[in-house]
């Protein structure tokens, strides 16, 4: 399989179901900005991280690939042809009890924090705001998908969570503004 394949030479690229779009439609912008999210997480991954964060962040990176797909699919947004590219509420469940299963080991926050710490805690802070990049290019799609925004929005809440608890046990302190 080639590398490159010139088709996307003129500006435009094609989205799942072969309609042909400019590399400047929103939609290109929002699963761009996913898989930039993903990348950040990789880069988080490859500092590293503790063992039972990294498998966590290596999900993630799955469904960020399932999100990516959707986004990419012209003819719902859904990709409902393939069960592997749609995220569930199952999905936004196991990040909610990695949250709260994160936040029991670590003090109360009483101000708001510098991103920064370790390398891995940075880049997870890092991550987090790409995180976040990629929902605004999510919500501002005319046919966002509710599901999607829920899922992109609590991953940012995790990649906070899983920060500062690389943080915390490192036992690097964590500089409130």
């Amino acid at each position: 399989m080639k590398i490159y394949t010139k088709t996307g030479d003129t500006g435009q690229t094609s989205l799942l179901g072969g309609v042909r779009v400019s590399k400047a439609d929103p939609r290109v912008d929002a699963y761009g900005e996913v898989d930039e999210a993903n990348a950040a997480i990789g880069a988080a991954r490859a500092i590293g991280v503790p063992s039972d964060i990294d498998k966590a962040l290596e999900w993630i990176q799955r469904d960020l690939f399932a999100l990516g797909a959707s986004l990419a699919d012209a003819r719902t947004g859904r990709a409902p042809h393939d069960a592997k590219m749609l995220l569930a509420e199952a999905d936004i469940e196991r990040i909610e009890a990695w949250i709260d299963e994160g936040q029991k080991s670590l003090p109360a926050l009483r101000r708001f924090i510098l991103p920064g710490g370790t390398a891995a805690g940075a880049a997870l802070h890092l991550a987090r705001t790409v995180v976040r990049r990629a929902e605004r290019r999510i919500v501002a799609l005319d046919n966002a998908v509710p599901m999607q925004i829920i899922y992109i929005n609590r991953l940012s809440d995790l990649l906070f969570v899983i920060a500062r608890v690389v943080n915390h046990r490192a036992g690097v302190f964590e500089a409130e503004w």
